[in-house]
């Protein structure tokens, strides 16, 4: 069975129902550019919500279903911010997750993990409990190739 979508590519994912009741339903906050450090440390620990286009990547649809459930398993121990498409772009290279959409664990602001795609509701409960434990650290970055304007050297930064 298939179930369509009220949407097409492109439009505004707040739009779409599910991405819609992170906000109305579930009480998340809309994170961007401009809130997102004041966000990140408003709490002890911040979930954040990568989100992408639903119509090309549905399995956002299935994030916004499980975030708030995942909230609900832990007893609100963190604050939720949603960072839709053209946030979560932007801010993406802060954490180099690898597939989309991911949630990304904060503490204090500093980062400590991020579950990228989708995982068994197990799993979720495995990882969120060890990063809720977890001590921050750097976060991966999104890799960068660095070429040598010298490259017949054959020395590396030479």
């Amino acid at each position: 069975m298939t179930i369509p979508s009220p949407l097409t590519a492109g439009v505004d994912a707040r739009a779409h129902p599910l991405i819609a009741q992170l906000f109305t339903k579930h009480g998340a906050t809309e994170v961007d550019a401009a809130n997102f450090d004041t966000f990140a440390r408003r709490a002890e620990h911040t979930l954040l919500l990568f989100t992408e286009d639903p119509v090309r990547y549905r399995e956002t649809l299935d994030l916004a279903v499980i975030v708030p459930e995942i909230t609900k398993a832990f007893g609100g121990r963190f604050a939720v911010g949603v960072l839709l498409p053209e946030a979560a772009r932007a801010l993406h290279p802060r954490y180099g997750f690898r597939r989309w959409p991911a949630v990304v664990m904060l503490k204090e602001g500093q980062y400590v993990g991020a579950i990228d795609g989708l995982r068994d509701w197990d799993e979720y409960g495995e990882d969120i409990a060890r990063l809720l434990d977890a001590t921050p650290t750097r976060p991966p970055s999104v890799g960068i190739a660095v070429k040598d304007t010298n490259e017949s050297s054959g020395a590396c930064g030479a």
